[in-house]
């Protein structure tokens, strides 16, 4: 900042609730809804984020004199590293193993969330060019303030993962599989783009749904209800249970979010006989449609495709949505129109001895996380000249 700029003042916040909720929207926009004070708020009043989960929030604000908030950083004091989806775990475990203590570590991103999206978040009237690396100096305060190991920002944009570059932390690149929109006016016209056998194939798992005497609805904004919520929550607990065994979210998050973000709520229910059977919820953006939870009860031979994939692209298509988001691992999106792009994160270390090792080890992760994208990009469904954008 220039020497003869007002006084900045950092916060460090212990819940999202003691924010004021417009002055915090004006600096997170209305185009990443996870970022917004409703959807974080959600997460913490519902206990899914909470200091009992291991996301104590310790959310960075910026402030001039006289009070007005000019930019913040969604954070948390983590004591594991369960819900983040950049994988860590070795990087714990080396650490301890050489006498070091990588627990409790602070993490800038929105919890259980692989969804890219702004981080640093300024308000749009400001100079972000200032603001932006007065919050990355923020986070390394706040981290030898705590003597944690490491921050860790996940999944940003990646114009601010090269400002977290620029600032000298160390970068780390990932991968998700996303589908784009090139500007088609249905289904079949995405259809049209892909190879014969791949549009074949893909015609017959959606007609096996229907054959199977499976409906399906999607359900947004004051046509959402508690009994949707319901249904959806015990398909959720029983993926949960069976993938991973543990439920981050509550029930009552769910209510939160059809309470206060209906209408960004795309919500694809199947059902048989009249008995919901399985869903997928999906979170919408400006511009994409964030594909987030699936859940089953049985086995319905594609639904999974149709509910989570098929089912996006047609919503997408008929919103005019640029992008859908089918989050990360899944090498068989692709063959489905949903190709792998990458993904980013940034991390400061303290311990000047472990930095090193995690930066040799992330040129060569790099490097191999390139491979694989180049190398499935290769097969990718659509004709040459389609779908690349």
């Amino acid at each position: 900042m220039p020497d003869d700029s007002p006084s900045l003042i950092l916060k460090v916040v212990a819940e999202i609730g003691a924010v004021d909720a417009a002055q915090w929207d004006a600096c997170a926009g209305t185009d990443n809804p996870f970022v917004g004070h409703a959807f974080l708020s959600a997460l913490e009043e519902s206990g899914s984020a909470s200091a009992e989960s291991g996301w104590l929030p310790q959310h960075l604000v910026l402030e001039s004199e006289a009070g007005e908030m000019l930019g913040c950083v969604p954070m948390y004091l983590k004591n594991h590293s369960y819900g983040e989806y950049v994988f860590d775990w070795g990087w714990a475990e080396a650490y301890e193993n050489a006498g070091g203590q990588y627990y409790p570590k602070l993490q800038a991103s929105v919890p259980f969330t692989p969804v890219t999206g702004p981080r640093l978040l300024v308000r749009p009237d400001l100079d972000r060019a200032a603001i932006a690396p007065a919050l990355i100096h923020g986070l390394e305060q706040v981290a030898e303030r705590h003597q944690v190991s490491s921050v860790h920002v996940t999944f940003p944009t990646e114009a601010e993962w090269t400002l977290f570059g620029a600032a000298g932390w160390l970068r780390r690149t990932g991968q998700q599989y996303h589908w784009c929109n090139q500007g088609y006016a249905s289904f079949d016209d995405f259809l049209a783009g892909l190879a014969s056998r791949k549009r074949k194939a893909i015609k017959k798992e959606r007609r096996q749904v229907v054959e199977a005497g499976i409906d399906i609805a999607v359900f947004t904004g004051a046509d959402l209800t508690e009994a949707h919520w319901d249904a959806f929550y015990r398909f959720y607990r029983s993926t949960s249970d069976r993938k991973w065994g543990q439920a981050y979210l509550t029930r009552e998050f769910f209510s939160l979010l059809g309470e206060r973000l209906a209408d960004r709520v795309a919500l694809v229910m199947a059902s048989k006989d009249g008995r919901f059977v399985a869903g997928a919820l999906n979170i919408i953006g400006g511009d994409t449609l964030y594909g987030r939870n699936w859940g089953c009860d049985g086995h319905f031979r594609f639904l999974h495709f149709e509910a989570c994939y098929y089912q996006a692209i047609d919503f997408a298509i008929a919103r005019g949505l640029k992008t859908v988001e089918a989050g990360a691992q899944g090498q068989h999106k692709v063959q489905r129109g949903y190709l792998p792009v990458h993904t980013y994160s940034a991390h400061y270390i303290r311990d000047p001895g472990f930095r090193r090792a995690i930066a040799d080890f992330l040129k060569r992760e790099g490097r191999m996380v390139d491979w694989e994208i180049q190398a499935l990009a290769q097969a990718s469904p659509f004709r040459k000249g389609d779908g690349e954008g």
